[in-house]
């Protein structure tokens, strides 16, 4: 039987679903896109694979998924028409494209950007609370500008990884880690300013950007040091960062196949 496979780029809010990955007894993305799918594809066969799986919570700008089937789609515009109309309005897809055999949307060579907003000092708006994480307590921005970028470049990231194994691969290369002003999101129950830690990488882990955000607030808040950033980043380092950012932060901004 030959197959069809396509690549399809969705964003979505992940306030109120537990992840992407299918689950038991939970709403997830994975299992309202398949739903959604099934019910356009009037049951016909198909296959969706993520490129990688997010959080409860996490949100995503652009994320992708290929889509298996043994009949080609006809009209693609048509399709992505359809597949919007039905799919929940938390969900979106924006774009779709024909793959060959060769691609394998796990495997292929890819950089991802992730963005984590946040806002601190004051309760905010309840509206706030589906993209931006608020902490309460007054933090030393211009610090933690500092310290993002000694995640840049090439370190060994054991600290930044949630239960981390003997078998994994922990010296990982960050292209860009930078904390800015955040000019990108508005609404006018926003605080009047806000931030984001932007990290930019080939690949990252369980829970890793939350880790290093965690760590970053900890600096701010003067509970760590630079240098205890500097001594998680040695080779071999076994030293445990203790906080995890909250999920409803991370949004993940751009995925990119190479």
């Amino acid at each position: 039987m030959k197959n069809f496979f396509y690549v399809i780029n969705v964003q979505y809010l992940g306030y109120r679903f537990h992840g992407w990955q299918k689950q038991p007894d939970v709403k997830t993305l994975h299992l309202m896109v398949d739903r959604t799918l099934n019910y356009i594809l009037e049951g016909k066969y198909f296959k969706s694979l993520s490129s990688g799986r997010t959080d409860a919570m996490v949100s995503a700008e652009c994320a992708a998924f290929e889509l298996f089937l043994s009949e080609p789609i006809e009209d693609t515009k048509a399709f992505l028409e359809l597949f919007n109309y039905n799919l929940p309005q938390d969900i979106r897809a924006l774009s779709i494209r024909e793959v060959d055999s060769k691609f394998n949307i796990i495997n292929n060579p890819k950089t991802k950007e992730y963005l984590y907003l946040f806002a601190y000092g004051e309760k905010c708006h309840p509206f706030c609370a589906p993209i931006m994480t608020t902490f309460l307590d007054d933090l030393d921005i211009e610090l933690m500008k500092k310290g993002a970028k000694l995640f840049e470049g090439e370190n060994y990231l054991w600290s930044y990884c949630y239960k981390p194994t003997e078998k994994g691969i922990y010296t990982r290369e960050i292209l860009k880690c930078e904390l800015v002003e955040n000019t990108i999101y508005t609404a006018n129950y926003f605080p009047e300013k806000s931030y984001i830690l932007r990290v930019k990488g080939k690949g990252f882990m369980r829970n890793q950007i939350r880790l290093m955000m965690g760590t970053l607030v900890d600096l701010g808040k003067g509970k760590l040091t630079f240098q205890d950033i500097k001594n998680s980043l040695e080779a071999d380092s076994k030293i445990k960062m203790e906080y995890i950012a909250p999920a409803s932060g991370l949004i993940l901004n751009k995925i990119e196949f190479e």
